[in-house]
């Protein structure tokens, strides 16, 4: 069964459909990973949006099963794909790998979501390129749609959980705020002694006992959470460790009084450069993000941590006095593979620190 989609300048590529077939719209973006598609696809900060794989050969080692470890799926980010549709160049319809559990085409069938393959997804990345993010649709039998920017929903609210969750066990109870998280940081701060009470985007956290504040990843313009950023500046009035990932970076950066801007391209895929600005150190980082903080905004507390060395783009930022930090990509991904893995030991190092004092 053969779809077209359609950009916003009126180009128009035709595809073979696989997994769900249906017309859907949304924000066109591409992430230049050569692997990691499971995580890619179930990563919520693809929520909206029509996903480009520029490496050209996709499905070749198939999908995980769903197996679960300290109550989250092991293989996957979330429990489900949020991206609107997924566009590959050269789809393997024979997968082989020793944790494969079906297709990547079958997968995206139970979920809902269409594939659509043999586009030449060079060519349209160079287009998205040149021009920038674009929107596009997906359009099957002919059923059309108008376009649609995601950006324009509140999307942390459609992917955040709707009651508080606790994870682990330990001895730091970490509250993190979940504005559409990746679950390997649930994983990595469990395996560092703690407890991690999980709550939806909207909560009022402020009345919680705990020893440090952690604010997720997730999809969308940052000002949309309001209620979250007023939280987040009463939060920043005491001295509790808080750390911020993507979108969380953005959040904290706009309760401190900065601000932030919709960046042409966006940042998604491994291999992104970015420097240490306190020690001048380059690390090899995964990222997946739409928006950034304006550097010239921050106030005289704020600094930046890392820059991306691509386009030298704030990529993190820390406070000069209290114990706050952040940054624009994934610790928790395998970017180098675990580059920046560290990054949570020096948070649980800022909560044993605040605790002894």
């Amino acid at each position: 069964m053969t779809a077209k989609l359609i950009l916003d300048d009126g180009s128009t590529y035709e595809g073979k459909l696989l997994g769900a077939k249906k017309t859907v719209a949304g924000e066109i973006v591409f992430n230049t990973a050569m692997t990691g598609y499971p995580e890619s696809l179930t990563d919520p900060s693809y929520k909206g949006q029509i996903l480009v794989a520029t490496y050209p050969i996709i499905g070749n080692y198939g999908v995980p099963d769903n197996l679960i470890e300290n109550d989250l799926l092991k293989n996957f980010e979330s429990s489900k794909l949020h991206l609107t549709a997924f566009i590959v160049s050269d789809y393997s319809a024979d997968f082989s790998h020793w944790n494969a559990a079906r297709s990547l085409s079958d997968w995206m069938l139970e979920n809902g979501v269409p594939l659509l393959t043999g586009i030449d997804t060079r060519s349209l990345t160079r287009k998205i390129r040149d021009k920038g993010t674009m929107l596009a649709k997906i359009v099957v039998d002919d059923q059309d749609i108008d376009f649609e920017d995601p950006n324009e929903r509140n999307l942390v609210a459609e992917v955040s959980i709707p009651q508080p969750e606790t994870h682990g066990d330990g001895n730091h109870k970490v509250v993190l705020v979940d504005c559409g998280l990746k679950n390997n940081i649930i994983r990595n701060l469990i395996s560092r002694d703690t407890t991690v009470l999980r709550v939806p985007w909207d909560y009022d956290f402020n009345h919680l006992e705990f020893d440090g504040l952690f604010i997720s990843n997730g999809p969308g313009d940052p000002k949309k959470c309001e209620v979250t950023i007023k939280h987040l500046e009463t939060a920043i009035q005491n001295d509790k460790p808080i750390f911020g990932i993507c979108l969380g970076s953005q959040l904290l950066a706009l309760a401190s009084g900065s601000d932030t801007y919709k960046l042409p391209f966006g940042h998604r895929g491994h291999n992104q450069p970015v420097i240490n600005t306190l020690d001048q150190k380059a690390y090899i980082t995964s990222q997946n993000h739409g928006f950034a903080v304006d550097e010239t905004t921050l106030n005289a507390q704020w600094k930046p941590l890392f820059l991306n060395l691509n386009d030298n783009t704030i990529e993190g930022i820390y406070h000069n006095e209290k114990p706050f930090i952040a940054t624009q990509f994934h610790p928790e991904a395998s970017g180098g593979p675990t580059d920046t893995e560290f990054l949570f030991d020096v948070f649980i190092d800022k909560i044993k620190e605040y605790k002894t004092k």
